[in-house]
């Protein structure tokens, strides 16, 4: 069990937390929910003893084992693989490598002998003859090849360390599990590996993620951070959502039940207080009137934007027609002999693990990069909005959002831009904020506005939700299931998919491409996935072995 007593975290002078009093137990997950900037990464280091509160305590029960999924993906450079998972438990780590020591002595004395024996009899205890075995079998569950196992971290890609960073918080089933965002660079398969880990884990886990639908698979509790404080709901987030829309609900209707009465009151006092046979009842009627106290409805932190895409122009029948499309990147066939037509009610979500394809993909359908074999054709009805994964480019410059905004509208007037500003969240005084010093949220609801000031009508989208926090998701996911035109997006969210997409398209590991009119959870339990997760088991099952 970990508990928060009377935390309190000013910065400044503004105060975070205030007297948050929570208390996490055994056998529960918690989703830790809030807007950007609430505090959510925050209170995870304030758990993990990262960082110090201003007052109050942290207590986790004697001889437990916390353990949290750390952020810095160049802290293990110069370590193996293996090595970097077992360190998920320091203590079996130090032992392994006190044990090695002794025994490389040439040297050997009698002190050494006793050492050895009490080292090995806690390596025993603890399982270490497992270690490297369990280690194994959590990378591989991630999608960490067994070669990979013994290489440097530094010879790793950063989603490979992403993982195996996981893999370390993960290792040696500890008591007390905090993870920050950690379906952030998952493909598929390690988020569903991940999802069915942690519903069969029998400890305490905290986790922070904006994924809706992963929140909603795993967690039996929500800890919702607002105004400062943190309130604790029994359910996952569509229950705490229904729950909390509930409860405001709630308290306007009473808080209008008892206004009505108010005015009821003052009105009888207003018209009787000085008529001498209803003295009383005045009198009576104002004290009535003093005891009745409206709830306290505090605004929320959270802040939804206003995400709507209208189109200049209805789309035509013809959108787009690939032709044996092929595109070779470092030696590697990233796309090889792709060919389909898009109709104009289609939305499709481009999924798998090769990331580096799609993205290659709709940078040649911007014109940003050239196919080395095939073409594609855009109908002439049709105008593009571009979404890139990579936004640099977009902020490299010392424009403010207004101007930034206004080169990319016909209408050049600073107050329909800062209109289309203040919907996405950016109030008048934020207008003159240079585009350079956003954060990344901040800067992708500026993509997000440009896309719908441009007025297309088909929208590519390479990771939107990256950095978005859950309310403009959600704002955002609202927004392209009304959009009338065509999408073609890709997106980690697995709600976002499913709620957006009528067609799915993979593009393999070997470049080629499977395309299913159908929804995502459609496409999950079809053959082709079945035919994946078949292969992946028996990869994983022989790596256990080995």
């Amino acid at each position: 069990m970990i508990s928060a007593n009377n935390i309190t975290l000013r910065v400044g002078k503004k105060a975070l937390f205030e007297d948050v009093n929570i208390k996490f137990t055994e056998g529960n997950c918690y989703g830790l929910i809030g807007a950007n900037g609430a505090g959510k990464s925050t209170f995870l280091k304030i758990l993990s003893g990262q960082l110090e509160p201003t007052k109050g305590e942290v207590v986790i029960t004697p001889g437990q084992r916390l353990s949290f999924l750390q952020q810095d993906h160049f802290k293990y450079d110069s370590y193996s693989v293996l090595d970097t998972v077992i360190m998920g438990n320091a203590r079996l780590y130090e032992i392994m490598k006190e044990k090695e020591a002794i025994y490389a002595k040439e040297d050997f004395t009698d002190e050494d002998g006793i050492r050895a024996s009490e080292l090995e009899g806690e390596f025993a205890e603890m399982n270490g003859w497992e270690a490297e075995s369990d280690a194994a079998t959590l990378l591989n569950g991630l999608g960490i090849e067994t070669e990979l196992h013994y290489a440097k971290m530094s010879e790793l890609t950063g989603s490979q360390k992403v993982k195996v960073l996981l893999a370390q918080a993960l290792f040696g089933n500890p008591d007390i599990l905090l993870l920050d965002e950690p379906t952030n660079h998952l493909d598929l398969p390690a988020i569903e590996w991940l999802e069915e880990f942690l519903i069969n884990f029998d400890n305490t886990i905290i986790v922070v993620s904006h994924d809706r639908y992963f929140l909603n698979k795993v967690c039996t509790h929500t800890a919702d951070i607002d105004y400062g404080k943190i309130q604790l709901y029994a359910g996952n987030y569509d229950f705490w959502f229904e729950s909390s829309q509930l409860l405001i609900k709630q308290m306007k209707e009473a808080n209008k039940k008892k206004e009505e009465k108010i005015k009821e009151l003052q009105e009888f006092i207003s018209r009787f207080s000085a008529n001498a046979s209803k003295s009383k009842q005045a009198t009576s009627r104002k004290r009535a009137l003093e005891k009745i106290q409206l709830d306290e409805m505090r605004p929320s932190s959270r802040k939804y934007p206003y995400i709507d895409f209208r189109p200049n122009r209805e789309i035509g029948n013809e959108v787009l027609m690939v032709e044996n499309l092929s595109k070779t990147i470092d030696g590697v066939k990233v796309l090889d002999n792709i060919s389909f037509t898009l109709g104009h009610d289609d939305k499709v979500a481009f999924v798998g693990a090769n990331e580096q394809a799609i993205t290659t993909f709709f940078r040649i359908l911007m014109g940003e990069m050239e196919p080395d074999e095939g073409n594609y054709k855009w109908g002439v009805t049709t105008s593009r909005a571009y979404f890139p994964k990579d936004n640099t480019k977009e902020f490299d410059n010392d424009l403010t959002i207004t101007d930034w905004l206004t080169q990319y509208s016909e209408i050049k007037d600073a107050t329909y831009v800062r209109g289309f500003l203040g919907r996405m969240l950016f109030p008048g005084e934020d207008g003159v904020k240079r585009v350079r010093v956003l954060s990344g949220g901040e800067k992708v609801r500026c993509l997000l506005s440009k896309m719908m000031i441009s007025g297309a009508n088909i929208l590519i989208l390479d990771e939107p939700t990256n950095h978005l926090d859950m309310e403009s998701i959600t704002a955002l996911n609202n927004g392209l299931i009304k959009f009338p035109g065509v999408i073609l997006f890709t997106s980690h969210d697995h709600q976002f998919v499913q709620t957006t997409a009528n067609r799915i398209m993979e593009i393999l590991p070997d470049g080629k491409l499977i395309d299913k009119i159908t929804t995502y959870d459609e496409y999950l339990a079809s053959d082709e996935m079945a035919k994946k997760r078949h292969v992946f088991q028996v990869n994983e099952e022989d790596a256990a072995d080995n």
